[in-house]
């Protein structure tokens, strides 16, 4: 194993670590007594995680250690940890009023990545070649999303996740709907008659 995919399964050994701190401190704040210090590691802990995407990609490159091994296991790491933060972030408040991800917003994400799992399963199951190539609406869902969730975690901005949320979740619907053609082109040759 490269060292390279190391860093990677660090990454999706930290998701869990993550979700504990994130749900303590939902729990801390429910009791009306916020642990402010879990707030921070799980914030540490998911800044870490998501700045290991860049640094296993870089070292894959810099020292030649590309491998179908990380090229299976990076989206995977990618995909467990955003999805964990969103999903954790919409069953607990993180401050007063509400303050978490809106449960519609959690069902969008988890819809549209079910939506491209399916996609790929049914691309295959057709025995057509499919090839990982994210579209531009998928990179901008990535980070809208992200950003919601700072937005949840930071508690900068005075203003309702929801806003945010929206935003993101305008992107994440367009990228479905950018992965479905996707998966349509490629499936055309194979059903015309």
């Amino acid at each position: 194993m490269t060292f390279a995919s190391k860093i990677t399964i660090t990454r999706i050994l930290m998701v869990p670590v993550f979700a504990v701190f994130a749900l303590a401190y939902g729990s801390s704040v429910k009791n009306g007594m916020p642990d402010e210090s879990l707030r921070w590691w799980a914030l540490a802990l998911f800044v870490t995680a998501a700045s290991t995407d860049g640094v296993d990609g870089w070292v894959a490159r810099r020292f030649n250690q590309k491998s179908k091994f990380g090229a299976f296991i990076d989206p995977i790491a990618d995909k467990s940890l955003l999805l964990t933060g969103v999903v954790t972030l919409s069953l607990v408040d993180w401050g007063k009023d509400g303050w978490r991800l809106p449960a519609w917003f959690a069902a969008i994400v988890v819809l549209r990545d079910c939506i491209i799992i399916g996609g790929i399963g049914i691309l295959w199951k057709c025995r057509c070649k499919v090839t990982f190539a994210p579209h531009w609406t998928g990179k901008v869902c990535t980070v809208t999303q992200m950003f919601a969730l700072g937005w949840v975690m930071l508690k900068v901005v005075p203003l309702p996740p929801a806003w945010p949320c929206l935003l993101a979740g305008f992107f994440t619907a367009w990228s479905a709907v950018a992965y479905i053609r996707q998966g349509i082109t490629i499936l055309s040759p194979r059903t015309s008659p």
